[in-house]
């Protein structure tokens, strides 16, 4: 995959009618978390919406919003150092941004990354804790890949699919 396939994207996903829809948001989602949570709170569903939102082949980030409830997830605490999105996530979430002996550290170990968040956010819709782990720690996947897998488990693929090939073909 070459840098202008890596793709930067922002979906959200609700149930409408006992069935999954997804829906490609502006890129300007992608640098917004604030924008990001005011968004899926415009998207009527009776369970809440999701956002879905990857960042080139650096990380991810998945919510869920339920009225004034608001859970979020980040694949890549490291991320915070280069990407205002990940350090609103860690920001949002109270979490304080790695000094830069602590970024070392956790770089050091090439082969994970280290996540912040609800690691149970999926838990209802059938992803557990651990599952969300292992998918997020994988680094040989791209942002891309693994939220289409997390679509897949969660039972929203197709619309999933359908959304990001609306944009990007």
């Amino acid at each position: 995959m070459t840098d202008e396939d890596v793709l930067d994207f922002a979906i959200v996903v609700y149930r409408e009618d006992d069935r999954w829809e997804a829906e490609m948001l502006p890129v300007a989602l992608t640098s917004d978390l604030h924008g990001l949570i005011h968004a899926l709170r415009q998207q009527p569903s009776m369970s809440g919406t999701i956002g879905l939102v990857a960042v080139g082949d650096e990380f991810f980030v998945a919510l869920r919003v339920f009225g004034e409830r608001v859970e979020v997830f980040l694949s890549d605490i490291a991320a915070s150092w280069d990407f205002p999105l990940a350090r609103q996530v860690l920001e949002y979430l109270d979490v304080p941004v790695p000094d830069e002996e602590e970024l070392e550290a956790i770089l050091q170990d090439e082969e994970t990354a280290l996540p912040a968040g609800d690691l149970s956010i999926f838990t209802d819709l059938g992803l557990d804790e651990m599952e969300l782990g292992v998918l997020s720690g994988d680094i040989d996947l791209l942002p891309e890949d693994v939220l289409s897998s997390i679509a897949a488990r969660l039972g929203f693929s197709e619309p999933f699919e359908r959304a990001i090939d609306s944009v990007f073909g």
